[in-house]
């Protein structure tokens, strides 16, 4: 799991990062980032993206109230740039959240009806179907059971023909609820809980999610409860106990501790049951609903009066139009109307033109950057090549000369064989010993030779991320000793030309370079937050970003490498090298 750190340098936070933190369940972080002012986004689409995150993450934190506000915000941010899906999705959203408050005072069935008619307007089964699972728990609430199965079997008709497993899942779920709460039906429902388990097994890679799992689990353990089954029941009860749950962690185990403390009282077994009474006790004292429903009756009040305002508002506005259009009858306030339209467009033009000018230099500025960074690591390559090409030419105008005359004395032996000669001959065999020695000494005398590999990996990340447009973060496990020192070199070269394919082609930000030693071999993971592409597009015959050159050193070494990319998700390279 990724672990995130903001320090005081930072003044904002981009929405790639918190959809990140959300995927991860970090819902405390992200309530903390935005308490300290760092998800700030100036487009409406953004805006809205990130409060819809942060209601959920107040909403999975059990803080419904807070929640409200964030949903609320989010509406009115999506309805000004009339996207009306996220419209959708975020009415469904108050509706549910309302809807789990008991005894609240709200027309919360507006939301829903939202919902019913952007999927009549856009003939969409998918939004068809959530507006009919809602439609059936409101009428299994009621206790109209014969309308609940209805809504709940379109619901399920539907979800089969757009391929939902969610939506399979959580059906089959209400019926299950609905069978053994109100039909008493305990095999019926049992039989559905079990169709929403096996289908929540099948689809567990797209759609593993442990509130479901939870749910499940506790429903079944009820059913069997009430079918006397108490031993059953608190296998399965003690299945959802063991779950560590990301989202309403503290009222979902509130239900269940009073589940299980119920199942000990009928098994008799007193002391648990006490054990479990304590435990539901103390989440029921943090939980406090009436609170709770009043603030969040307060934040809906308060939407709809600043709803009123806006409507009152537009009246005001158009009555003035109308008074302004007689007015404007006259000649003297036309050419004043026209002058002060001009006044305006030419004010909102010199804007235009200040901000697109702003957004120019910053393109400069780093473009620049980059420019500097790649001519520092283009430098450093360069230079290695220059001094492999200056061994070789040691090795190929001295060494080669030396070893040729040694040649001729060795024929010179064969043919006189006299000690001046042999002597002359074991001190030109000295002198080429000397000369490969000198050589070998030059080429181990650089960064990997003194300080190793790793030092070098980290002075090369801080030099690159001294610019502060990338930052490099470099992870060690198991490097406390040194490797073989042409190993080391190898690996340095093939770190950094990795590191420059991100600089040329990625646009990242960050960068984490893992290096795990495991004995036997040596595993190298280089994560970026780039754009990303299409891993299928390289081939073996057309390699593109330097990978040829990389895949070369790698096979070299009897290595593999594995890329693994997707557009706008950041590109991951993995890498295992035998030792």
């Amino acid at each position: 799991m990724s672990i995130y750190c903001y320090g005081q340098e930072h003044t904002s936070v981009n929405y790639t990062t918190i959809d990140s933190l959300f995927k991860q369940e970090h819902y405390r972080t992200i309530i903390s980032l935005n308490n300290a002012n760092k998800l700030i986004f100036t487009k409406d689409k953004t805006q809205g993206n990130a409060n819809f995150i942060i209601a959920k993450s107040y909403e999975n934190l059990n803080k419904e109230d807070s929640a409200l506000v964030f949903y609320q915000s989010a509406l009115k941010l999506y309805k000004n740039i009339n996207d009306n899906e996220s419209v959708t999705k975020t009415n469904l959203e108050i509706y549910l959240l309302l809807d789990s408050q008991n005894s609240i005072q709200i027309d919360k069935n507006k939301y829903l009806n939202e919902v019913l008619d952007y999927a009549n307007n856009t003939n969409s089964n998918k939004w068809l179907a959530a507006y009919y699972s809602n439609i059936g728990i409101n009428h299994s609430k009621d206790g109209q059971i014969d309308s609940a199965k209805v809504y709940y079997n379109k619901t399920l008709s539907l979800a089969r023909d757009i391929d939902s497993a969610q939506i399979i899942i959580n059906t089959n779920l209400n019926l299950g609820s609905l069978y053994s709460s109100k039909i008493k039906n305990q095999d019926s429902a049992i039989y559905h809980y079990d169709e929403a388990l096996r289908y929540y097994y099948l689809d567990t890679l797209n759609y593993k999610n442990l509130n479901i799992q939870f749910n499940l689990y506790n429903n079944l353990g009820n059913a069997y409860r009430r079918k006397k089954d108490y031993q059953t029941a608190l296998t399965y009860y003690n299945k959802a106990e063991i779950i560590d749950l990301p989202k309403f962690n503290k009222k979902s185990k509130k239900i269940l501790y009073s589940n299980i403390e119920a199942t000990y009282y009928y098994m008799k077994k007193w002391e648990n049951a006490y054990d479990y009474l304590y435990k539901y006790d103390s989440i029921k004292d943090i939980i406090n609903l009436k609170d709770q429903n009043s603030s969040i009756t307060d934040i809906e009040k308060k939407y709809e009066n600043e709803q009123l305002k806006v409507n009152n508002l537009n009246i005001e506005a158009k009555r003035k139009q109308s008074r302004n259009i007689a007015i404007g009858l006259g000649g003297s306030l036309v050419l004043g109307s026209v002058i002060a339209f001009l006044v305006y467009k030419n004010t909102k033009r010199k804007q235009l033109l200040a901000e697109q000018q702003k957004e120019l230099e910053t393109q400069k500025l780093a473009t620049v950057l980059k420019e500097q960074e790649l001519t520092s690591i283009d430098a450093m390559i360069e230079g290695q090549e220059k001094e492999r090409q200056r061994i070789a030419n040691e090795l190929h105008d001295d060494l080669g000369g030396l070893m040729a005359t040694v040649k001729l004395h060795f024929n010179a032996l064969k043919d006189k064989q006299t000690p001046e000669l042999y002597i002359k001959t074991n001190q030109l065999i000295d002198e080429a010993y000397n000369k490969v020695r000198t050589v070998a000494h030059a080429k181990n005398s650089g960064v990997i030779a003194k300080q190793g590999l790793l030092k070098a990996i980290n002075e090369m990340a801080h030099n690159v991320s001294a610019s502060n447009t990338i930052m490099i973060d470099v992870i060690d496990h198991g490097l406390e000793n040194r490797l073989e020192n042409s190993l080391e070199l190898t690996i340095f070269r093939i770190v950094q030309e990795l590191i420059t394919n991100v600089i040329k082609h990625a646009n990242a930000t960050e960068v984490t370079i893992h290096i795990t030693n495991h004995d036997d071999s040596l595993n190298l993971m280089i994560e970026d937050n780039g754009k990303g592409f299409n891993p299928s597009q390289i081939t073996k015959t057309k390699k593109g970003m330097g990978i040829s050159s990389i895949d070369k050193r790698i096979e070299h070494l009897n290595g593999t490498m594995t890329i693994e990319s997707e557009k706008h998700q950041g590109t991951t390279i993995i890498i295992d090298i035998p030792i």
